[in-house]
């Protein structure tokens, strides 16, 4: 086994040596060679390129977080042979690459993948072969909250491998105590996903990602951002932003499992805030049934009056926004957090007639992110901030919050 890819002593001088990347195994990393204060600055200059049309009044510096150990999910591809499996990717002839000691993955990740390869070994199930199209095993999710609770989910082929893992279920929980959340994910197709849309628990209903001032609850099949520190600092960005325009009512669009709008839900940011008792009205709307149940339980723990809706983000806006519509309020302010294909034609319009005074937009493309600001001139971008979420990668996260002209 080698060791440990990243080095402390690399990262002091704001460059990381990984074994991984010097012998050509994994190139996922691809700007790690490059200083760490000179990715920021690359990114900063591509980013303020791409939305110079829109031109931001003003830059907030750049968050940035751990160079190493930052990541809090791992997308773990099965490969190798049955009894010796491999955790980690598939390189370009589907050949397994075991990644085990990858330094950026959160420790208790790292820790944790030696003990998921012993058990499955131990199980006999073969890995899955995509050329032959045949095999069990294809891969293992794994999310670490910062407790070190983890949730763990396997996806498998055929029931058959479900009904295995099922029957070890004890066995695991032995291996795994921290294990919080443990379920096996059926993806039967020959297709390029991670995941298939039948799950089965096995264990646990949610993992609490216990952050600083909120605890959000994580089911499988819930999204949340790979990076913990950063993500905090962006969530705080926005509430402290919505606080500044003193919105009274707040949609958040593409809410997830709520992050944002459980930030904003109450003025000051704290929940309990004795200088003030305002209560923000605070509407959450995500397509995923599993993330909405999630925001619904961090909504009851921490006491908010939140309201989080199952539906589609540009049939709710749409919907809502008509003139007339029975029983529409119109926001003081939206949050918009949108894949990277961004919120499109149809939402942007939306927003641009609506007469809403501010609109937060977080974005994990700033080219489609140029793109739907074109499509609302009707609004000034104030301020943006980037986010850092993907050390040592080209991706980055960009927030701009925008006001009506």
């Amino acid at each position: 086994m080698t060791t440990l890819p990243l080095t402390p002593a690399s990262a002091d001088y704001g460059r990381l040596e990984c074994g991984y990347f010097e012998r050509g195994e994994c190139r996922s990393c691809a700007l790690i060679e490059t200083e760490y204060r000179q990715q920021i600055t690359d990114e900063e200059i591509w980013c303020h390129e791409v939305l110079a049309a829109v031109a931001p009044s003003v830059w907030l510096p750049s968050f940035t977080g751990a160079v190493r150990d930052f990541r809090n999910r791992a997308k773990l591809a099965v490969g190798g042979r049955a009894g010796q499996v491999t955790l980690g990717i598939l390189d370009q002839e589907f050949h397994g690459v075991d990644l085990r000691e990858c330094g950026i993955q959160a420790p208790t990740i790292r820790a944790v993948i030696p003990v998921l390869a012993e058990f499955l070994d131990a199980t006999g199930l073969a890995p899955y072969d995509v050329s032959a199209r045949r095999g069990e095993l294809k891969f293992v999710h794994v999310t670490a909250a910062p407790s070190g609770d983890l949730m763990i989910r396997f996806v498998v082929r055929t029931q058959h491998g479900l009904d295995v893992l099922r029957s070890r279920r004890t066995r695991f929980l032995e291996l795994v105590p921290h294990a919080r959340v443990v379920s096996v994910n059926l993806l039967p197709e020959h297709k390029a996903v991670l995941e298939g849309s039948r799950e089965e628990l096995l264990h646990g209903g949610s993992l609490r990602m216990n952050l600083d001032r909120v605890d959000l609850h994580l089911r499988p099949q819930s999204f949340f951002q790979t990076n913990t520190t950063v993500a905090i600092g962006l969530y705080e960005q926005v509430a402290e932003w919505v606080e500044a325009v003193a919105a009274e009512s707040l949609w958040d669009l593409y809410c997830g499992v709520g992050g944002f709008a459980l930030h904003c839900a109450q003025p000051g940011g704290r929940s309990g805030d004795d200088q003030d008792h305002r209560v923000r009205r605070v509407t959450g709307v995500e397509v995923s049934e599993q993330a909405i149940e999630s925001a619904k339980i961090s909504a009851e723990e921490l006491g908010v009056e939140a309201q989080f809706l199952a539906d589609d983000a540009t049939e709710f806006a749409e919907a809502a926004l008509t003139a007339g519509a029975a029983g529409a309020e119109r926001p003081d302010c939206v949050i918009v957090n949108p894949p990277r294909r961004g919120i499109g034609a149809r939402l942007s319009a939306a927003l641009e007639g609506s007469g809403v005074e501010h609109i937060v937009y977080s974005s994990c493309n700033p080219v489609s992110l140029a793109k739907d600001l074109a499509r609302m001139p009707g609004y000034e971008a104030t301020q943006a901030r980037i986010f850092d979420m993907f050390p040592h990668t080209k991706h980055l996260e960009v927030a701009v919050v925008l006001t009506r002209r």
